[in-house]
């Protein structure tokens, strides 16, 4: 009998924000095995922010499962933690996952369903995406899934393109993984960077199993965004170009001790046409889905330009064609 592939679920929005709740529901109908370690309340755009030297509490939200109808065979848990969701990244992956379930060793990341676009500069500012990036840095495949609109509402369609996007990833990656907590730092590996050294030169099929591998190693993660308005398809595509005007309003005090008082919330978007965008591709009704590398630029492990260009490659079906490496 195959053993079971975990998933480990976080988000930004908390672990009882309605996208969350409706993802883990959608996860376990789809008979995912799932383990949660989620904030305990809203720490949306928070990027990758931590708790540095201070105690943080992991509750047992056990009855969530009751509440929520989900079936415990296929496998299912439920932790909240009182901090960031990089904390619960590097508490479940360095020692707290094993701690309070010994048995249980994730294959994949999944963090979301945010509450709003996660797109273009979004992604420096994300809890979602920074949850997923720490996963990353810590050796593990992640997806960060975003849901454009801020209106709840709709969300299902979001939630049914993650589950999609989740069944057609969780066969790729081994179910015990490879570099967790990265045993062996190899900064020589085929996919990292060679900067700034000359590029390597590849063809298209080296390049699919070297982004692969980049996957399942963590140095590549993925970002999907789902539009209100989804057409049912996919687009393989690059992190856009947007702007937000008019992002901080102000007022006077009345307080002697406060010289004003800032609000930050752009008035409107400005939105540049940029070829593959993740904007764009939004904008026309697409799921889009960006392979982003985890390392910032110039680090050892990043990947470099001409490989990232062969992750801008779909198959018929929008997916990036490194699926099939």
């Amino acid at each position: 009998m195959t053993e079971k592939k975990w998933v480990l679920m976080t988000n930004d929005d908390g672990i009882e924000a309605p996208g969350f709740e409706h993802l883990v529901k959608a996860m376990n109908s789809a008979g995912i095995p799932l383990v949660a370690f989620a904030p305990s309340t809203n720490k949306s755009a928070c990027s990758m922010q931590l708790n540095l030297g201070k105690p943080i509490d992991l509750h047992n939200r056990r009855e969530l499962i009751e509440e929520w109808d989900l079936d415990e065979t296929v496998g299912v848990h439920l932790f909240a933690l009182d901090g960031t969701p990089c904390d619960t990244m590097i508490v479940a992956l360095d020692g707290g996952l094993k701690h309070v379930l010994p048995d249980v060793e994730p294959s994949l990341v999944l963090s979301g369903v945010n509450l709003g676009p996660n797109l273009s500069q979004d992604s420096y500012h994300s809890g979602t995406m920074g949850a997923a990036r720490e996963a990353g840095l810590y050796g593990l495949p992640a997806i960060a899934s975003s849901y454009t609109s801020f209106d709840p509402a709709g969300m299902q369609v979001g939630i049914e393109a993650t589950i999609e996007l989740v069944q057609r990833v969780l066969p790729l990656v081994p179910r015990i993984p490879k570099n967790l907590c990265r045993p062996h730092i190899d900064a020589r590996s085929k996919h990292v960077s060679a900067w700034p050294k000359k590029a390597v030169q590849r063809s298209q099929s080296e390049a699919d199993q070297q982004l692969m591998s980049a996957f399942r190693h963590g140095e590549l993660m993925l970002n999907l965004n789902v539009p209100p308005e989804w057409n049912r398809s996919y687009q393989t595509t690059r992190l856009g170009m947007r702007w937000y005007r008019n992002a901080v309003k102000f007022a006077e005090s009345e307080k002697g001790s406060v010289e004003s008082i800032f609000t930050i919330g752009a008035a409107y978007i400005d939105n540049e046409m940029v070829d593959r965008g993740d904007c764009d591709s939004v904008a026309a009704g697409y799921a889009s889905i960006s392979s982003l590398p985890t390392w910032p630029q110039t680090h050892p492990l990043t990947l470099d330009d001409q490989l990232l260009a062969f992750a801008l490659r779909q198959d018929e079906s929008g997916h990036p064609t490194w699926f099939k490496g």
